[in-house]
């Protein structure tokens, strides 16, 4: 079988680690004095000097640098988060069981950070949730410090540092999930500031204390009992995010992911700079992620792109189908919008689409299987890699099992996640089966998408009035005697309100769920109102006028909006994705073939229609070679090429192609194909 090669090698390579060791040793050295630890003057000079040696060997070797951290990140970070096994209650052996597994399987495909996702500083009691206060560990400066009941190693006073040394010495780098602003433990406390010059009163000159920078009414709108926003701009605002990132810098973390900081409503420019600059002046590289990523948008994102190595880009992705498909949309537009490892201060930038919810999961202690089918986590898998995703598992992987460590190693897949440029969605067609090819849901209201659906009086049908969506799909549009047809249609019932009388044109009613399920169409939210841990989502409900989140507003710009949840009612048309992409270096390109819809369907592309993505002056002759009649490929240069395709997912060499490249997808499935052109066979 002709195997394309790995034309990056496939596999983590390691090089120059005890300088690096040097590097990371003498940094936290110099993090701990910088930390205020009292030492004798003579001391003092002997650290300084020390700190300012490796500062200058680390710059040198490319090690560890101290500023500009221009190598961070130029791949999609690789690794794994605790979150999606554990919640908030991962312990510390439990972490460093799961950090040993990575070392000692995953590393050499690249995965080397492993992160402590949220709340390692909130104690496990009874009454102790994720929404609880009164639990949180701090120092006597208001920064969070491990919960010694979960994380042991901790109590004597260094925090995270000696997890970190453990981490270090299995080859990988170790992350930090920390929340946005100060902790209202902190501010109740109203804890002195370390490191803030002058004072924010001049009149009593006292010092700068917790209260002084929380901004009140800016508190995490998912964890309002717990974090509020700061003044980035005070000056002990930027002392404290200072003290909070020498310590974390002191503990040798190597990754900051930055939660109820990006996306809206929690965006916060102003602390995301301020992070940055701090991390950047703490002296030890840390890849900085921004979440949660709700709503989040290629504009949003060019605004942080220069100052983070990756952002979210979607809400929580759990495994669902009806999550993962929301995927395809942000990803097809962070990526024609160029945001993919996009250049930054900090190396390179990539768009998040969130972990990989695959494996032993929790809610909230590890309990059951991912929910999706196999065909489900290869499409998952499959678009995270095209779209150059960081690809942080999220498993509990003491109970991996084989098929899915197969997964999430697959050589070409990473190859094509770490190493592919010019990512793009190529086309996207509406499902062959119409009847099963939408389905209804929710939208923000924001974009252009809602603004599709109208009015329209229907005679001599029980349905005299309906309300309709127009497919923003050109592909699917349907004319009839020049007027465009609708996608779906469902019976409008006009909104009466007292004595007045239902006006057929009214443009408030109430909608019917599609025949086939007799009753209301209404939006649900489940989880915590007005915050953003929520799951809005589309159900049918028994009808009633008397229920307030069943009265629809259709607007004068085309959106059927839910005044009583401010969400927009839309269909959402699955069907065929194809994306593509090419290899740097070589006559290599990528194709992924999506089904959206849920039955197997035949799908293929030209192979003309992908070279000339890349390559616009390719012409496509026909020759023949015997009895094998193929394609060729001919450049502007008159170089002709003859293309090979390999199946990456069922590793299968095709051969020579000919016109196309296709395959038979199953409902929700996905096939992956190298195709290798060179000027002989």
């Amino acid at each position: 079988m002709a195997i394309p090669k790995l034309l990056n090698g496939g596999l983590l390579s390691t090089r120059r680690k005890s300088v690096t060791r040097a590097c990371e040793r003498g940094l936290k050295l110099r993090s701990q004095y910088a930390d205020g630890v009292k030492m004798p003057t003579t001391i003092s000079i002997v650290v300084a000097f020390v700190g300012l040696f490796f500062s200058i060997l680390c710059k040198a070797d490319g090690g560890v640098p101290t500023k500009g951290f221009e190598h961070l990140a130029l791949t999609p970070p690789r690794g794994w988060n605790s979150y999606n096994s554990f919640s908030w209650i991962v312990s510390e052996k439990e972490f460093l069981d799961n950090a040993k597994f990575v070392s000692e399987h995953l590393l050499k495909f690249g995965y080397e950070y492993v992160v402590v996702d949220f709340l390692w500083y909130r104690k496990l009691e009874p009454d102790a949730s994720v929404w609880s206060s009164g639990h949180d560990v701090i120092d006597q400066w208001g920064r969070p410090v491990p919960d010694p009941g979960r994380w042991p190693s901790s109590r004597d006073g260094r925090g995270f540092a000696r997890v970190a040394e453990q981490v270090h010495a299995m080859g990988l780098k170790f992350g930090i999930h920390v929340m946005r602003g100060i902790s209202t433990a902190a501010v109740q406390a109203n804890t002195p500031i370390l490191g803030a010059k002058g004072s924010p009163d001049t009149k009593s000159g006292r010092p700068w204390l917790a209260a002084d920078i929380a901004v009140p009414g800016t508190e995490c709108k998912w964890m309002t009992c717990c974090f509020m926003g700061i003044d980035a701009s005070s000056e002990g605002g930027r002392a404290f995010v200072k003290s909070l990132y020498d310590q974390y810098a002191s503990w040798g973390v190597d990754f900051i992911k930055h939660d109820c900081v990006f996306g809206v409503p929690d965006l916060r420019i102003s602390e995301i700079e301020l992070v940055s600059k701090s991390i950047a002046e703490a002296g030890r590289p840390m890849v900085y992620s921004l979440s949660p990523g709700v709503q989040a948008t290629p504009e949003i994102g060019s605004k942080v792109s220069n100052m983070a190595n990756m952002y979210r880009v979607t809400a929580d992705d759990w495994d669902t189908w009806s999550d993962l498909e929301t995927h395809f949309d942000v990803a097809r537009d962070f990526a024609a919008a160029g945001m993919i490892g996009a250049p930054s201060e900090r190396g390179r930038s990539w768009p998040d689409l969130d972990m990989l919810p695959l494996g032993w999961l929790t809610d909230p202690g590890p309990h059951r299987w991912c929910n999706l089918s196999p065909a489900e986590q290869h499409t998952q898998v499959s678009l995270w890699a095209m779209a150059k995703s960081p690809l942080m598992y999220g498993g509990d992987l003491r109970a991996i099992d084989n098929a899915t460590l197969s997964l999430i190693t697959n050589p070409w897949i990473l190859d094509i996640n770490a190493h592919s440029v010019d990512n793009l969605e190529l086309q996207s067609t509406p499902s062959h089966t119409s009847s099963k090819s939408s389905r209804f849901g929710l939208s923000d209201c924001k974009d252009e998408i809602p603004r599709r659906w109208s009015l329209r009086s229907v005679r001599h049908s029980q349905d005299a009035n309906q309300v309709c969506w127009t497919s923003t799909a050109s592909s699917e549009r349907r004319w009839r005697k020049g007027e465009e047809l609708p996608l779906k249609c469902l019976h409008w019932t006009p909104f009466a309100s007292g004595s007045q009388v239902a006006n057929t044109s009214s443009r408030m009613g109430f909608i019917a769920s599609p025949p086939e399920l007799h009753g209301c169409l209404a939006p649900v939210v489940l989880g915590i109102s007005n915050t953003e841990v929520q799951q809005p989502s589309m159900q049918n409900v028994e009808c009633s006028s008397e229920e307030p989140n069943q009265l629809w507003h259709l607007t004068a710009e085309g959106r059927l909006r839910n005044e009583h949840t401010g969400l927009c009612a839309i269909v959402v048309e699955e069907g065929e994705r194809i994306w593509v992409a090419r290899h740097s270096s070589d006559q290599v390109y990528y194709m992924a073939f999506f089904n959206l819809g849920s039955t197997a369907t035949h799908m293929a592309v030209g192979i003309d229609t992908v070279i000339r993505r890349f390559v616009p002056s390719t012409k496509i002759i026909d020759v023949s070679s015997g009895s094998n009649p193929h394609r060729r490929v001919m450049l502007a240069d008159n170089t002709d090429l003859i293309c090979k395709a390999f199946d990456v997912w069922n590793q299968h060499d095709l051969g020579v192609v000919g016109n196309s490249v296709g395959a038979l997808v199953e409902g929700h499935g996905v096939a992956v194909y190298i195709l290798t052109c060179t000027t002989s066979l």
